[in-house]
């Protein structure tokens, strides 16, 4: 790792590591440190501390950049307002109650000496630092309002497997995940925070946590097993809770939200994202195992995948050349897949940000997370190259209008609605690159456990993550739409396509090769295929049944 000392003011900060996420809280201390505003797209164009400090000296002078008032404590005297993401959750809460779909799950697995009476102590600690986990969000003539009380209990249920057969104790596990991850929340009356413990053993445990995204996201999860550790450690040992106090809490945030994103400030965010998404197609049509269902089930499955390092390392150093983030460009190749396989030339691809974009909220446990949509015009061409500048300035333009939330987006677009797929976009990426600390705890080691995706939000989402040097990737899909076949074909093709990147920047992306010779001699039988039903219908003949060639089991589901 290259130490501080050897790191020059011209240095760029992407190519010591630096990541989007990473840069939004670089932006969020010096808005802490100068009381200005720099926009997030110049630090992006400009990541060097020499141009950065140009430009906090220039911020300095002009005083005209519309400066963000900092989120302060509210009182708790009256009802509290939710936050626009938690309203439009609560909103379709009330139209399909007692629904898992929100149900935000992790698992974490306990190897070692646990001691039960420190972990509940634990619990009861981190609840009582974060006022959203003893909220509940009843209706107040009509309205949601948040409700916090000032002290709560969680229990610990204990479920003893340790008597099964060890055969039969991981599907038990596997079996009790889901449950809980479908078991429902009442809103109106909390609490909306479980916890369950599952013993394997004398030294081995499952911890369960779900929570309802109205009061978590993925940036939550993640800080609450980092308190959770923190405190277990502490106690265990005899001590006090090391964790400060928070500033602010989740409800202040919220009413900080209504006040300042109003007016000329969420009027500028919103034309932003109206010239953005004029005439974007209402959805993408992609290659599928069966028609797409009137009312969509949200029922769904993953699939895994590992690029080795080598395709790694090239991708990264890709990005460095071409001065964009390695987000930007696995989004770029995501892109032409897309393209390649629905031949649409207007594509929209969903992606989340934490948008955490002020210093007090990052310790806050909270629904801060927001979605983003990334709209880009594909043309074969196109050279790689300048595909990935054209991703860049859609990803900057995001990022600067990142604080209008996309339940307000929706409601001000007003896209064509339809129970058969969500609104914007079908299709979502994502890259997940910050480092992962180790959770040491005396004599107990912590480990997270995957789950399967059985209810999914969109028609297919791509989820990748570094470490240890190589990118792993994770499909989530619609099983009413796509079988595991299809998606584990396009894992395939994308890394076919991120390899043809890597070996050559400059080649059209109509000549990326992403097909192997046995795909390509499929697609020509399919495209005989539909020119003779085509000839046949347009001559008011009823097309014959095609035999299809029995060695290739995907025929039947190409028809």
């Amino acid at each position: 790792m290259l130490s501080i000392a050897k790191v020059s003011i011209h240095d760029t900060f992407f190519d010591l590591g630096g990541h989007s996420l990473l840069a939004t809280q670089v932006i969020s201390r010096v808005r802490a440190a100068f009381n200005i505003e720099i926009p997030l797209p110049v630090f992006f164009k400009e990541p060097t501390i020499a141009a950065l400090a140009a430009n906090v000296e220039a911020a300095l002078q002009d005083k005209s950049e519309t400066q963000i008032p900092p989120i302060r404590p509210v009182p708790r005297s009256g009802e509290l307002p939710l936050s626009f993401a938690q309203q439009r959750l609560w909103f379709l809460d009330q139209w399909e109650p007692s629904s898992p779909f929100y149900n935000s799950p992790s698992v974490l697995r306990l190897s070692g000496g646990l001691e039960l009476a420190v972990l509940q102590r634990t619990l009861l600690e981190v609840v009582r630092r974060h006022e959203v986990l003893r909220t509940s969000f009843p209706s107040v003539e009509g309205q949601p309002r948040q409700r916090i009380v000032e002290r709560w209990q969680p229990a610990l249920p204990l479920i003893d497997l340790s008597t099964l057969d060890q055969v039969l104790v991981q599907e038990a596990v596997k079996g009790l995940v889901q449950r809980e991850a479908l078991q429902p929340f009442d809103l109106s009356t909390g609490p909306l925070l479980r916890a369950t413990l599952l013993r394997l053993g004398a030294e081995e445990h499952v911890l369960l946590f779900t929570m309802h995204h109205i009061v978590s996201d993925g940036w939550s999860m993640g800080l609450l097993v980092k308190e959770v550790a923190a405190l277990y450690k502490a106690y265990q040992e005899g001590q006090e809770s090391p964790l400060e106090e928070l500033a602010v809490q989740y409800a202040d945030y919220a009413v900080w939200q209504r006040e300042w994103l109003a007016g000329e400030v969420l009027e500028g965010q919103l034309e932003y994202w109206r010239r953005q998404l004029a005439g974007a197609p209402a959805v993408l049509e992609l290659p599928v195992d069966r028609p797409r269902p009137r009312v969509q089930s949200y029922r769904g499955a993953t699939s895994e995948f590992r690029l080795d390092a080598e395709l790694t390392a090239g991708l990264k150093e890709l990005s460095r050349r071409s001065g964009v983030t390695l987000f930007m460009t696995l989004l770029a190749g995501f892109e032409v897949l897309l393209w390649r396989l629905s031949g649409q030339e207007d594509i929209c691809v969903g992606t989340a940000i934490a948008n955490r974009t002020r210093r007090e909220t990052e310790g806050v446990i909270g629904f801060f997370v927001n979605t983003l949509v990334l709209r880009v015009e594909m043309s074969g061409e196109l050279s790689f190259r300048e595909l990935l500048g054209r991703v860049r300035e859609v990803c900057l333009g995001a990022y600067g209008h990142q604080e209008v939330p996309f339940e307000r987006l929706v409601e001000e677009l007003r896209p064509e609605r339809s129970l058969s797929h969500s609104p914007l976009f079908q299709v979502a990426f994502g890259l997940d690159n910050a480092p992962r600390a180790e959770l040491q705890l005396p004599g107990l080691k912590l480990s997270g456990m995957e789950m399967e995706d059985e209810v999914v939000r969109f028609d297919l989402t791509l989820w990748v993550n570094e470490e240890g040097g190589e990118l792993s990737g994770r499909w989530t899909y619609r099983t009413e739409l796509f079988d595991a076949a299809r998606v584990e074909q396009m894992t395939r093709q994308w890394e076919r396509l991120l390899e043809n990147m890597v070996a050559n920047l400059e080649a059209r992306i109509e000549t990326l090769e992403m097909f192997t010779e046995a795909e390509k001699e499929q697609k020509a039988i399919e495209s005989k295929v539909r020119s003779q039903a085509n000839y046949q219908k347009l001559k008011g003949v009823k097309p014959k049944p095609i035999q299809m060639p029995e060695t290739n089991p995907e025929w039947r589901n190409q028809t």
